[in-house]
């Protein structure tokens, strides 16, 4: 099997490790096939965008959510290292307000699968990082909510050192308490 597949704690989060080969040469992986990724993670879903960002170390993006039209999304790193973030932001789901994260870096090439319905969100660990991903919706700026990366209602433990690099809509972004969610 191309990818190995791991349920996170979320159990809709999945961890995505591509077969690697390498050589003295270097290393070959296939970053996406959907007929291996379909049969690996029993999903079947359709990419219609590729994103790509290149940010520096402290930078944190996120935690974004489009509330209508969400975005399913295949996300790795290619060069550096990130720690990578999903919220549940589905009311219905007894995991609620949770979250998980994972290192993702282009060492371990790791891809995490986070779903719609969830708040993603990533800081760069490393001097720069260059992030990829797959979405499974186009982005519509007028849907796109954020949520407070330093919530303490959700509590995610960032692996920081100093206050993050945040975009104007991440710094004013609502708690969970007051955030639109899923239903």
């Amino acid at each position: 099997m191309p990818y190995t597949v791991t349920p996170t704690a979320l159990p809709e989060v999945l961890i995505l490790e591509p077969k690697v080969f390498g050589d003295a040469r270097g290393f070959f992986l296939e970053s996406y096939n959907q007929r291996d990724f379909s049969k690996a993670s029993g999903l079947n879903v359709q990419f219609v965008q590729d994103n790509h960002s290149r940010s520096v170390k402290g930078v944190l993006r996120g935690l974004h959510y489009q509330i209508q039209h969400p975005q399913g999304k295949l996300v790795r790193v290619t060069q550096g290292e990130v720690f990578d973030v999903a919220v549940d932001m589905r009311r219905s789901s007894p995991n609620f307000g949770k979250w998980v994260g994972v290192v993702l870096s282009a060492d371990n090439h790791r891809q995490l699968w986070v779903p719609p319905g969830f708040a993603h969100g990533f800081v760069v660990t490393s001097d720069t990082a260059e992030f990829l991903y797959k979405t499974t919706d186009y982005w519509y700026p007028e849907f796109e909510r954020s949520l407070l990366w330093s919530d303490p209602g959700v509590g995610v433990q960032w692996p920081l050192q100093s206050a993050p690099q945040l975009a104007a809509k991440d710094a004013a972004a609502k708690a969970l308490s007051e955030a639109e969610a899923f239903g």
